[in-house]
């Protein structure tokens, strides 16, 4: 069943997003080569924690973390741990937060210190098909304009792999509601989108082929031929002319641009 959020709702979900927006800012500025991945779950923890939020992921599924940390050829839900970022890793950091009973949920890849150019412009590519499909998504289009604009700009023009086997959703007072939002697909297809849908659309999308694995902690998906995967995702409201979008990467990016030891995307 799709839950639709009153205009109250979502100005309460906008709030929550905006704890996972500044989260993650605080995260940014302590990114730098050195740092275990750990020490910076922490220091998301406290954050929301401060700030009167729960940490959303922290013991869904039993998943032990704040934050989900994948690092160069991991895809998501990659466990934060003792391994210390290097110089020209991507470090894909999802956050999750409960703020008046609703989740907000946002994603970015960062780049530590100096990247590859073909990495960086695969991280520039995922977020700009991020924003094509967050175009679609308003009253009247399809959900497959919001996946077919994705797959037709990563794929199509870019030659990316898609990862197939996870996919965006809707979010509400649960973290993954009806309906899935695939990154790949056939515009024009699928449920007609209505006004009040709150979904987060969350492309991950490989530097090589789409196919991932699992590996052996049980959380961590990583790209089986060992290539570099990026994840950005916004939590984003259907409305009539032009979509909602309630994460927002501007405190994230004046993070990024103070810390020197970060590459910025823009």
């Amino acid at each position: 069943m799709v839950y639709y959020k009153t205009q109250e709702e979502i100005e309460l979900m906008r709030l929550s997003n905006l704890m996972v927006s500044k989260t993650h800012a605080e995260v940014a500025s302590f990114i730098r080569p050195g740092i275990p991945s750990i020490k910076l779950d922490q220091i998301a923890e406290e954050y929301i924690r401060d700030n009167g939020g729960v940490p959303g992921f922290k013991g869904y599924n039993d998943f032990p973390y704040t934050l989900c940390m994948s690092i160069n050829d991991e895809v998501v839900h990659g466990m934060p741990g003792t391994r210390e970022l290097r110089e020209g890793d991507a470090v894909s950091v999802d956050c999750g937060v409960i703020l008046n009973e609703f989740y907000g949920d946002s994603a970015y890849t960062y780049c530590v210190g100096e990247m590859k150019p073909e990495i960086i412009q695969l991280l520039k590519v995922t977020k700009e098909a991020l924003y094509l499909g967050i175009e679609q998504a308003v009253v009247g289009r399809r959900l497959g304009d919001i996946s077919g604009a994705i797959q037709k700009f990563a794929e199509g023009k870019h030659g990316y792999g898609i990862v197939r086997e996870l996919v965006g959703h809707g979010v509400g007072k649960s973290l993954h509601e009806k309906p899935e939002v695939p990154n790949y697909g056939r515009q024009g297809t699928g449920p007609k989108l209505k006004k009040g849908l709150v979904i987060a659309i969350e492309p991950m999308i490989n530097l090589g082929k789409r196919h991932v694995k699992q590996l052996d902690d049980g959380w961590t998906i990583a790209t089986r031929d060992g290539m570099v995967s990026a994840h950005f995702e916004h939590t984003i409201a259907v409305q009539e002319k032009k979509a909602d979008i309630l994460s927002t990467f501007e405190y994230t990016e004046e993070a990024i641009k103070k810390n020197s030891e970060l590459t910025a995307l823009v």
